[in-house]
């Protein structure tokens, strides 16, 4: 019989929450300000007079899906410049733009907004990088109706962050956490004795709504894993031509996911094999961030000569 019921409650929940008004990000922003401005920012304090009015713009440097701008405003928030700083959104969450598109325009005081730089262009640049990889491993895959998900490879405390940058990029969501649905691995397997055994023991005791997920390294453990009653069969690190053999196997008694060995270079002809999703670490653990700058453009008085800051 086809086991095909969807996620349990809690995955969707989590999923669909803002995530620049959750606690957790309120609290990542000032654990990064904490870690930067420390005692506070004497650079900003010598040579900026307070009060100092100006315009700044956050572009970027090269081609790049957009996330996370609105954390502008987080980081802001957290320094009690909302007040005093104004934030002009150019772009929109998830679009793709070309270098030198000026994704903020950023009005009003100067020294609260060049405190807070360094943190809001790490986070922001990050995201950008995951919708950026996200996007790629999507259009790698057009045409064959395969989704691709991200993993629980996340950076510690950015996961709400990345997977929402994952679902900018155009990819969608597995398990936010260990408690949005069962995946059982090969430690769980062998604790167990077989992959039979373990899917079974889970199918008895789940509720109902949660599905039940197996991963296995060799075609010969499909058998056990439909006889378990698993409704998502992982396949681990398989080549094209066992993921089509899976396939067969399968019919449509239980969903494929592939994961492992899965690069651009090898996206499509996985996804062309026939399985649901393809799940890629990369897209979070090592996305490369995008090259982004927070230039002042006009500015009033200062209390010293003008100059390039690094970005140090």
């Amino acid at each position: 019989m086809s086991r095909t019921p969807s996620r349990a409650a809690t995955a969707p929940e989590r999923g669909v929450v803002d995530p620049f008004a959750h606690p957790s990000t309120a609290e990542l922003v000032r654990r990064a300000l904490a870690e930067d401005v420390g005692r506070g920012d004497v650079t900003t304090a010598l040579t900026i007079a307070p009060g100092t009015k100006g315009r700044a713009l956050l572009a970027t440097r090269e081609d790049c899906v957009v996330a996370g701008v609105p954390l502008i405003e987080v980081v802001l928030g957290e320094l009690h410049a909302a007040g005093v700083l104004r934030v002009t959104p150019r772009v929109a969450e998830g679009q793709a733009i070309a270098a030198g598109s000026i994704l903020a325009d950023i009005e009003g005081d100067l020294g609260p907004l060049l405190t807070g730089e360094r943190v809001l262009l790490n986070l922001i640049q990050g995201l950008c990088g995951v919708a950026t990889l996200t996007r790629r491993y999507v259009d790698a895959v057009a045409g064959t109706g395969v989704k691709i998900l991200d993993t629980r490879k996340t950076i510690p405390g950015l996961r709400l962050l990345q997977k929402y940058a994952v679902r900018m990029g155009g990819g969608h969501n597995h398990r936010f956490g260990l408690d949005d649905g069962v995946l059982i691995k090969d430690n769980h397997i062998a604790a167990c004795g077989s992959v039979r055994a373990a899917v079974e023991q889970a199918r008895a005791r789940a509720p109902m709504a949660l599905r039940i997920e197996v991963e296995v390294d060799r075609l010969e453990q499909i058998g056990d894993a439909l006889a378990g009653g698993a409704d998502i069969v992982l396949l681990d690190n398989m080549r094209p031509d066992q993921i089509h053999a899976a396939r067969k196997l399968v019919g449509r008694r239980a969903l494929l996911e592939a994961s492992g060995g899965v690069d651009l270079h090898t996206v499509r002809a996985i996804a062309e094999a026939g399985p649901d999703f393809i799940s890629v670490g990369r897209l979070t653990h090592s996305a490369p961030a995008i090259d982004l700058g927070l230039d002042v453009r006009e500015h009033g008085a200062v209390t010293a000569p003008a100059a390039r800051r690094g970005k140090r």
